[in-house]
């Protein structure tokens, strides 16, 4: 592909911190010495970030909520405002919120009280296989309690952040459609969770049915999570077919730090986009790396 590379300023839209000092990420907690999530197993603060981020042009970021303790999801805003970091880095924040607990107004309305909170992400993924799914239950998206909660975004002005595999793309489809009032932006790439040319037909179908949706945008992030023996054409050809579903206006750039280091580098993942977006105009490569982020996430 020819053209030329983007080199302005990026925007990460995703990217998590955490001090395991503070006892607030459970999942994180135990294991092994050599297991997979070890390399995460240490405090990844923003000074960590900022000497991988900074030299990349990276000069705004969108902090998503990192599993931390469900029973004080506010707390995490807390602690992520005493953070010392660099202007534009962690300036937005999407928070955790159960909304089928009883006590999810309360919680949001205690997010809203951050001007940096401007989402709300609970994640939902479920597979048909029980090795794959992060939820045990596949119909909280029709539930009307839950969507009730929901619904409390409207006066609250909360984005929801959906991560959902493509078995759900059918009751994500109703979801966005009945609050169509609510923007709802999809991580990870919509989960091309299952390789085989079945599971990519069905991801690539379902990526330009959602993105018929106005209110629905795509993070281009942590491909490596489902493709772990990854090649740069491999990840090229996910980046493209979300591009070619959304468009370059709906779609954004993200590295999932320090998730996505598991199994590729974050200089490493910026050069693979970078090759990947060569093609583009420059309005379009300015709008995929930071204007899109910008515009959806409500930064300066």
């Amino acid at each position: 592909m020819t053209g030329q590379r983007y080199s302005g300023a990026i925007i990460d839209a995703h990217h998590h911190f955490w001090d395991l000092s503070l006892g607030k990420h459970g999942w994180l907690e135990g294991g092994q010495p050599d297991d997979e999530l070890a390399p995460l197993r240490r405090n990844h603060l923003a000074r960590d970030y900022e000497a991988l981020a900074l030299p990349e042009g990276i000069v705004a970021s969108v902090h998503v909520e990192a599993n931390w303790d469900p029973a004080d999801p506010a707390g995490e805003n807390r602690w992520l405002d005493t953070l010392e970091r660099s202007p534009g880095i962690a300036s937005r924040y999407v928070a955790h919120a159960a909304l089928l607990d009883p006590g999810a107004a309360a919680v949001l309305e205690q997010h809203a009280e951050s001007a940096r909170v401007v989402g709300i992400r609970e994640i939902l993924s479920w597979h048909p296989d029980p090795a794959k799914r992060r939820m045990p239950d596949n119909d909280r998206m029709d539930d009307p309690r839950w969507r009730a909660s929901l619904a409390r975004f409207r006066d609250l002005g909360f984005s929801f952040d959906l991560l959902i595999t493509p078995h759900q793309f059918e009751s994500t489809m109703r979801l966005v459609a009945d609050f169509s009032d609510i923007a709802f932006i999809l991580n990870h790439c919509a989960s091309p969770i299952d390789r085989d040319a079945e599971g990519m037909r069905r991801w690539r179908e379902g990526l330009v049915q959602l993105a018929e949706a106005p209110n629905v945008a795509i993070k281009i992030s942590d491909p490596v999570a489902y493709d772990p023996r990854w090649s740069r054409e491999s990840l090229t050809e996910v980046i493209h077919a979300c591009i070619d579903a959304f468009g370059p206006e709906p779609s954004m750039f993200a590295t999932d730090y320090p998730v996505a280091g598991l199994h590729i580098g974050f200089a490493e993942w910026i050069d693979v986009f970078k090759d990947a977006t060569r093609g583009f105009s420059a309005d379009e490569q300015a709008a995929l790396f930071a204007g899109t982020a910008r515009r959806w996430y409500r930064m300066a």
